[in-house]
């Protein structure tokens, strides 16, 4: 996905020369099984459902393309623990419409800031869309 993004800009005409284009996409995965961004309240529900009292890997897939040479890509992983969580913490959560346009339905600081029993096991950011140790390796090999 991180890759499409990436080509999608390169394709447009204002597109320059010179430029270095970023882009990185963020999935779930529980048990094999992909979890995107929910499509509406009722998916987000069975998301943060499936991943309550579970572990699951979260991977960010960057792409970094300089305009007229080689993509450099690559993707982090990291283990996310989510304890067990009430039905009414996460029935409060889906009120605020918070979830929305995030991989698994939830962000990772947002939901250790309002307590909840989260814990990630390797890099954050890479979690919360953008993995500053892969974004350091990827413009490395862009440059060289």
């Amino acid at each position: 996905m991180a890759w499409l993004k990436a080509k999608a800009v390169l394709d447009d005409p204002r597109t320059q020369s010179g430029e270095v284009l970023l882009a990185a996409d963020t999935v779930c995965t529980v048990d094999n099984v992909v979890f995107g961004q929910p499509r509406n309240r009722d998916h987000a529900r069975y998301m943060l459902c499936a991943m309550r009292g579970r572990v699951h890997d979260v991977w960010t897939g960057m792409c970094v393309l300089p305009v007229g040479r080689a993509r450099c890509m690559g993707a982090a992983v990291a283990r996310v623990h989510v304890g067990d969580l009430a039905d009414a913490d996460i029935e409060g959560y889906l009120d605020t419409d918070q979830w929305g346009g995030k991989a698994g339905g939830y962000n990772l600081s947002d939901r250790i800031d309002a307590g909840w029993p989260v814990h990630c096991e390797g890099e954050p950011e890479a979690v919360m869309g953008l993995s500053m140790n892969l974004l350091e390796q990827l413009m490395q090999e862009a440059v060289a």
